[in-house]
């Protein structure tokens, strides 16, 4: 199969000198501490090599949403501070603490644990969240004075140390991201009436420190912008000076000639319109391909750029690619970089309905990435 290695039908490539030049652009574009978000294995891209293309970026910590993923991180030899923020109901964080790993509190409950796991003179390391305004978890005014206070009182006895505060914004509008930012700059004030005084203050992911310098404080968290991906309708990649990163690819594996009239995949939900050519992908709804894209999700073939025709199923779908020369072994690409002619991952997210979030996250195990820093 021209241009695969050996044995692989299909791949996700991963540059990632694309992720360390978006770290640069962004820390530049922000002027303040980069906290770069490496969850969900890189949102799709590797965990590890995502970490440490932004750690080359300038990125100077980490963000993942679980200790498990932190731990994996420091098996993986990444030695630079790590935040992890969503924690099982009954949590020990000995393994965490030992490890150097940084907690998000969210309850009372929660720093009291981290307070247990702290051993001789190695405090628990924490960030105190703040509910602003999203409904999800974060400690709400009622609650965060009382955990402010013990807060104090464990880090006087070196039992945590304060090292953070931070929250999470809805990305509704201006208007409602401001108003969680004053709610937020209450909360920080309120703890610094008991004597907390964190180094760090984040709440803006990558929509708000592009859109909104405001919520920059004085460290913002960086996830999809990393990527090379938009979290933005009306501003692509490449007005952002973002270069996607991941480029999603498979070699076709069989071509048929059919009449006019010939049903294509499940349900016939396509029928050739006349004589045609049909080209089989391997990559289906079990590597991640959104099935809602049926009918809709754009591929490109020797340039050419086609749709997918009838239904994605579990491990392959049909593109009917007319009169073009196409053969087995050919090169499908799904999404890349548009500026070197790849449908992009928002024409994916667009034809499944979706968020390019969600496409890049949900590339499953069984693509194998390659690593290329072009």
């Amino acid at each position: 199969m021209s241009g695969f290695p050996a044995g692989v039908m299909r791949e996700a490539t991963i540059d990632v000198g694309a992720i360390e030049d978006n770290v640069r652009h962004l820390r530049r574009l922000v002027g303040v501490e980069v906290l770069a978000v490496v969850k969900a294995e890189g949102y799709g891209h590797g965990a590890a090599r995502s970490a440490a293309a932004a750690l080359a970026g300038g990125a100077t910590r980490l963000g993942v949403a679980d200790i498990n993923e932190a731990l994996a991180l420091r098996r993986a030899g990444i030695d630079a501070p790590i935040l992890a923020w969503v924690h099982a109901p009954d949590a020990h964080f000995g393994e965490a603490v030992e490890q150097g790993v940084e907690l998000g509190i969210s309850r009372l409950d929660q720093l009291n644990a981290a307070a247990a796991a702290s051993t001789g003179d190695r405090p628990a390391v924490v960030h105190l969240k703040l509910e602003t305004g999203l409904g999800r978890n974060g400690l709400a005014p009622e609650e965060a004075r009382v955990v402010f206070a013990e807060a104090a009182r464990l880090e006087r006895l070196g039992r945590i140390r304060v090292h953070g505060m931070f929250s999470h914004l809805s990305n509704t509008s201006a208007a409602d991201d401001l108003a969680a930012l004053a709610r937020f700059e209450a909360g920080v004030a309120a703890a610094a009436s008991v004597g907390i005084a964190p180094r760090l203050r984040h709440i803006a992911a990558t929509d708000a420190a592009i859109d909104l310098p405001q919520t920059r404080l004085n460290c913002v968290r960086l996830g999809l912008g990393i990527y090379g991906l938009s979290p933005f309708a009306d501003r692509s990649s490449a007005d952002l000076g973002l270069r996607p990163a991941m480029t999603l690819r498979a070699a076709v594996a069989a071509v048929r000639r059919v009449p006019a009239g010939q049903g294509v995949s499940y349900g016939y939900t396509h029928r050739t319109a006349r004589e045609t050519t049909l080209a089989l992908v391997p990559l289906g709804y079990a590597d991640g391909i959104p099935r809602q894209a049926s009918g809709a999700g754009p591929v490109v073939i020797g340039g050419r750029r086609y749709r997918v025709a009838g239904r994605i199923a579990m491990d392959q779908f049909v593109v009917d690619v007319g009169d073009a020369p196409v053969a087995v072994g050919d090169e499908a690409v799904l999404f890349g970089d548009p500026t070197l002619g790849a449908p992009s991952v928002t024409d994916w997210a667009d034809a499944a309905g979706t968020i390019n979030y969600e496409v890049v996250t949900r590339i499953g195990a069984r693509v194998p990435r390659r690593q290329t820093a072009v």
